[in-house]
């Protein structure tokens, strides 16, 4: 059939231009202008997320060495690090438990949210240009990737059209909690195979339900396709984030229970089958997950409890109905109603809140709607924590999320992250709204579109703050710590790295972590009784250098302390001991350091001691 017959008979002009085309001039450009010409509403989508996470990332460019997400340095530092580590599995030297921190006791990768799979994936970035640039790109990359995925998953799954796609899609990719975690939370914005997950599980339950035939061999055969691959996109996820994984089972595991009470019927055709389909995808994954979960929970430096309090860590109430601060139209006042920037989770404010239960209950006859909407209230409930607070203020009243306080694994997710969940689900339940008005008669397809989108432009981002940073001494910069320490040997910075100063810890991400450091920023069993804690214990000459760090004050230095000095070297197993320039009182600390070590070595803008 020629292209004009197609055209004739009804099929699109621009399918018919792809299949007659290159079959035409048999030319490879004939066929890419034939897939661009038909996809050019898709690719024109994604340019405009792509553009956006741009805008929003601009200030950490074009010198991401120089410049830093100005609400949290710190995680920045850290999340740069384990990019730098991650990447050295391109040259054969990575295992779950690092020696590249907390010398010689090490940091366990699985117990840290050390972003793994992007860290490797990236790993050619991250050796060529330098972790900051890789930690830049993936900020962008998260938030972009995250809304072509579900725009993909509204228009290819749900068949939605591609207006009210791109808007849901929007909403998922950049909604207020997206942008607050976006502030160096690496491992929670990378959600883009949250969708391909929904849509193995809607594969899977499609499979299971061959109508009123039995299952066939090709249904048995999508069931189990469709769960060996969710098998494996589960696997990857784990080593993306667990949390987010974590929080896509509870939101599937509510949405499908609300979606068999809605449609009864379908539930009792399909739930042996895709019972026994995801008892499959379970059973794989935990054979590939097994040694890894053991090693995070059981492993060296691994701990199998939570250590944030779900009472710190909780959703105001009022917080829901109000503007996150990182919007364009937000008001920096009501930071107070949460723990930081990075946790603006439940800010969608008002008229979002408003419009999004209209939309449900427009459609509440809807089974997909009755799924949505049950697993929004119960992940919003469960973000108020073990007791609901109001404008700051905790009150008598008991969260949802008491019922599960305690529990493994649920103790290590933050209540207030809950509602992250709910930015996806409320998506959903606008391209279902949009899409049913655009293919209505009268006014309904216009208001519709228009509310929705009104309602979004009062949560639309405003770029990430950033600042500049410190630029790294040339002792690192010029690869003079060589001098000093051989690769794969440990270097003491004074003063050392913390959890809340853990700025030596960009030496190591630097020099792409060839050298390890003492204590540092990271989560291990270093709490009461082998609990979770954030850092380690400070040894003796630690705790001395870091209060000389502190106020300057010089010690009175005795044989004691020189003895304890040489046994803290030789427990961290340090080759140096090295102070910048840059350190605060680095006279000081030098003149403590030469009572402490004897005379030093100057190299480039560093004093060295060999221990």
């Amino acid at each position: 059939m020629t292209s004009a017959a197609r055209t004739a008979s009804g099929a699109d002009p621009d399918l018919a231009v792809g299949l007659a085309e290159p079959a035409a001039t048999g030319s490879r450009t004939a066929r890419w202008r034939a897939l661009l010409l038909r996809h050019r509403v898709d690719l024109t989508v994604g340019l405009a997320f792509v553009l956006l996470a741009s805008w929003l990332t601009h200030g950490l460019w074009p010198d991401p060495g120089a410049r830093v997400l100005a609400f949290n340095p710190a995680d920045q530092t850290l999340y740069e690090w384990f990019l730098a580590v991650d990447a050295r599995a391109l040259r054969g030297d990575f295992g779950l438990l690092t020696d590249r921190l907390n010398a010689p006791q090490g940091v366990n990768l699985m117990t840290n949210t050390t972003v793994i799979a992007l860290g490797v994936l990236f790993a050619p970035v991250t050796l060529l240009l330098g972790a900051p640039v890789t930690f830049a790109l993936l900020v962008a990359v998260n938030l972009a990737g995250t809304a072509i995925a579900w725009y993909l998953l509204f228009t290819r799954t749900l068949h939605a059209r591609r207006l009210a796609a791109a808007l849901g899609a929007g909403l998922c990719g950049f909604g207020p909690g997206m942008v607050s975690q976006s502030n160096s939370h690496l491992h929670m914005t990378a959600q883009w195979l949250v969708p391909v997950i929904v849509w193995l599980v809607v594969r899977l339950l499609r499979a299971a339900d061959p109508g009123p035939r039995s299952l066939d061999r090709t249904d048995r055969r999508r069931l189990l396709t469709s769960a060996v691959g969710l098998a494996a996109v589960v696997c990857v996820q784990v080593f993306v984030g667990e949390e987010v994984l974590f929080l896509a089972a509870v939101t599937l595991l509510v949405m499908t229970v609300a979606y068999g009470f809605a449609d009864r019927e379908l539930l009792r055709r399909a739930l042996p089958s895709f019972a026994g389909g995801m008892m499959v995808a379970a059973g794989l994954a935990l054979v590939v997950l097994g040694y890894p979960l053991w090693f995070q929970f059981a492993g060296p430096q691994g701990v199998a409890d939570g250590m944030f309090s779900p009472h710190y860590f909780s959703a105001d109430l009022r917080s829901w109905w109000t503007i996150s601060p990182l919007s364009v139209v937000g008001d920096d006042a009501s930071a107070r109603l949460t723990t930081g920037p990075a946790e603006y989770n439940t800010f969608l404010g008002a008229p979002l809140l408003l419009v999004t239960a209209a939309c449900a209950l427009w459609l509440r006859r809807r089974p997909l709607v009755v799924a949505c909407t049950a697993g929004a209230l119960v992940t919003g409930a469960l973000s108020l924590g073990p007791r609901v607070v109001l404008d700051g203020e905790p009150g008598p009243v008991p969260g949802p999320y008491a019922l599960l306080a305690g529990l493994p694994v649920v103790d290590g997710a933050l209540p207030m992250r809950f509602a992250l969940a709910v930015l996806p689900l409320a998506g959903t339940l606008l391209v279902l709204a949009v899409d049913r008005a655009l293919r209505a008669p009268g006014r309904v397809r216009l208001l519709v579109p228009a509310a929705v989108g009104a309602a979004l432009l009062t949560v639309f981002p405003a770029p990430l703050p950033t600042a500049d940073r410190p630029a790294l001494p040339e002792f690192i910069t010029g690869g003079h710590w060589r001098d000093c320490v051989r690769p794969g040997g440990v270097l003491a910075p004074v003063p050392a790295a913390t959890p809340k100063e853990p700025w030596p810890m960009r030496w190591a991400t630097a020099a792409d972590a060839e050298f390890g450091l003492p204590e540092g920023f990271f989560i291990g069993p270093h709490g009461r009784d082998g609990s979770a804690a954030m850092g380690t214990f400070k040894q003796p000459t630690s705790a001395l250098l870091a209060d000389v760090a502190k106020r300057g004050d010089e010690p009175v230095i005795g044989e004691e302390q020189r003895r304890q000095a040489r046994a803290d070297a030789d427990f961290w197993g340090a080759s140096c001991v090295a102070v910048t320039d840059d350190a605060p009182h680095a006279e000081s600390l030098r003149r403590t350091l030469v009572q402490l070590y004897g005379p030093g070595t100057r190299i480039a803008d560093a004093w060295t001691w060999r221990v």
